[in-house]
C-alpha cells in the first residue's frame, strides 16, 4: 500500500503536483486500449547516497519500446533522466522504486490514435521488498500457469501497457492456489518467464535461462548474465521445459522488484533440496555488493541523484 501520500508529489509533464491530485481523464486513449508504455526502476542507498539503479538502460528501454508503438515523447533522454532523480529527491527518498508512464490524451477516441497528446509522468515510492523478505532465503513457491505468455514480439524488450493483461492473471492464478508466483509458457510450451520475473535455472554448475523471443530482456536479467559470466559461470540462452525446472539444481527469479529471488517449490513439488542454491547465494551477495556502491567494478550502473 502506498503511504504517506499527503506528502508525496507526481513529476508530469515537467512540473510537480500532489499525489492526491494527480489524475488522468476517463478518456485517455491508452485506457482503453493499453496504447501506452512504462518502466520499473529502483533506487538504493550506496555509500550514503541515493542512487538509481542502470538508469540510463530503463530510460532507452522507455524510448525504444515508444517508438515501437510509435510514439514520440515530448522529452530528451537526459530530461527524464533528470526528472527520475529529482521525484526522489522532492519525495526525499534515498531508495524506493520509480514508474515512469508515457500514456496518450483524451482529445478523441478511437482505434485511430493520431493528434493525441503524449504525456509522460514519475511516480516514486518507498519500496522495501516486493516479496516476504525472507523469501531471499527460504525461496518462493511457483505454479505452471495455464495462461500462455502474449504471443507478440512486442513484449521481448518492451514495456507497452498493453502487453500485460496475461501477466495479471497468471499472478492472481497462482495466489489464488497458495503459491507465491506463476510461470508462464510461451506459445510454444517452453517457459517463458513468471508473471513479472525473469526466470534462471542451474544445473550442474551451468546457468541457463530462456531465450528472449518470447519474454522481456529484463535489464536485471541482462545484469545477472554479466555478473555470472564475470564470476566464471557458463551461461546458456536455450529454450528451457517444464522438466527441466523441476529437474534443476537450484532455479531462481530476477528482476526490478524481486532482484535474485530463489524458486525452491514447484507445483508443491521441492526443486532439488528445497533450499537456495550456493551459485543463487553468490549472485545475491554479488549484486547486494554492486547495488550498495561497494563494488566498485559495477560503478558505471548506478546514477547518483546528488
Amino acid at each position: 500500500m502506498f503511504v504517506d501520500t499527503d506528502n508525496k508529489l507526481i513529476w508530469k509533464n515537467g512540473s510537480f503536483e500532489k499525489w492526491n491530485d494527480s489524475n488522468v481523464h476517463i478518456l485517455s486513449h491508452t485506457l482503453h486500449y493499453g496504447t501506452g508504455v512504462f518502466e520499473g526502476v529502483r533506487a538504493y542507498q550506496a555509500m550514503d547516497k541515493s542512487a538509481i539503479f542502470r538508469l540510463d538502460d530503463h530510460t532507452k528501454r522507455l524510448f525504444n519500446a515508444a517508438s515501437k508503438i510509435s510514439i514520440k515523447i515530448p522529452f530528451s533522454q537526459e530530461e527524464l533522466n533528470k526528472a527520475q532523480c529529482e521525484t526522489l529527491i522532492k519525495n526525499n527518498l534515498d531508495e524506493g522504486y520509480l514508474r515512469p508512464i508515457v500514456y496518450l490524451g483524451n482529445e478523441g477516441l478511437g482505434l485511430r490514435a493520431k493528434d493525441l497528446s503524449v504525456n509522460v509522468a514519475i511516480a516514486a515510492w518507498e519500496w522495501p521488498s516486493y516479496m516476504d523478505p525472507d523469501a531471499k532465503k527460504r525461496g518462493i513457491s511457483v505454479i505452471k500457469s495455464s495462461h500462455k505468455q502474449y504471443e507478440s514480439s512486442l513484449h521481448s524488450g518492451n514495456k507497452i501497457i498493453g502487453t500485460y493483461f496475461s501477466n495479471t492473471m497468471a499472478l492472481h492464478e497462482a495466489l489464488d492456489k497458495g503459491a507465491d508466483e506463476a510461470i508462464m509458457m510461451d506459445k510454444n510450451g517452453y517457459i517463458s518467464e513468471g508473471s513479472g520475473e525473469n526466470i534462471f535455472i542451474v544445473k550442474d554448475n551451468t546457468i541457463f535461462t530462456p531465450t528472449t523471443e518470447h519474454c522481456l530482456n529484463g535489464i536485471t536479467r541482462q545484469s545477472v548474465i554479466q555478473i555470472a559470466i564475470d564470476l566464471g559461470f557458463e551461461v546458456v540462452e536455450k529454450n528451457l521445459d517444464y522438466a527441466d525446472l523441476s529437474e534443476a539444481d537450484e532455479a531462481f527469479f530476477t528482476g526490478t522488484a524481486v532482484e535474485i529471488t530463489p524458486i525452491t517449490k514447484l507445483d508443491n513439488k521441492v526443486i532439488n533440496t528445497g533450499l537456495r542454491g550456493d551459485i543463487t547465494f553468490q549472485l545475491q551477495e554479488k549484486f547486494q555488493a554492486i547495488l550498495s556502491g561497494h563494488d566498485t567494478a559495477y560503478e558505471s550502473w548506478l546514477t547518483y541523484t546528488t
